[in-house]
């Protein structure tokens, strides 16, 4: 079986954080990208939000960069997944997010024992051409 990697496009947005590991912000395969999880650091400034808050409306800022790079938007993304380091932030990351995803795409939101850089959140999603 031959490897013929001609239908994966990598996506990376010079206006999103770089990616500082082994990865793409994105893969775009035919017409659907699946994005890495963008966590919350300003590209421009390499600087770092302190607060849930901050930090969800920087990932969805990331987010839009990444999709925007493919030729999408919010309302082509079809899945999100959200790791969250508090459980408790869970209805404030909910008020923001709607802003965004108000289509409502399919989620799962997890607690996980620790994200990259201290990031209180990362969200991932999978967009889709439609």
């Amino acid at each position: 079986m031959s490897k013929d990697n001609s239908d994966l496009q990598k996506i990376d947005s010079i206006f999103a954080p770089k990616a500082i590991w082994p990865y793409s912000q994105g893969i775009l395969v035919r017409k659907t990208l699946y994005s890495s999880g963008q966590i919350w650091l300003i590209p421009e400034e390499g600087k770092l939000e302190e607060w849930i808050e901050a930090q969800v409306e920087r990932v969805c800022k990331n987010l839009w960069e990444v999709l925007k790079e493919a030729w999408f938007g919010f309302e082509n993304v079809v899945k999100t997944n959200i790791y969250l380091a508090n459980i408790e932030d869970f209805k404030v990351v909910n008020e923001i997010y709607w802003k965004y995803f108000s289509h409502k795409p399919a989620r799962s939101t997890v607690q996980v024992a620790g994200l990259p850089m201290w990031a209180l959140i990362e969200i991932d999603v999978i967009a889709k051409e439609v």
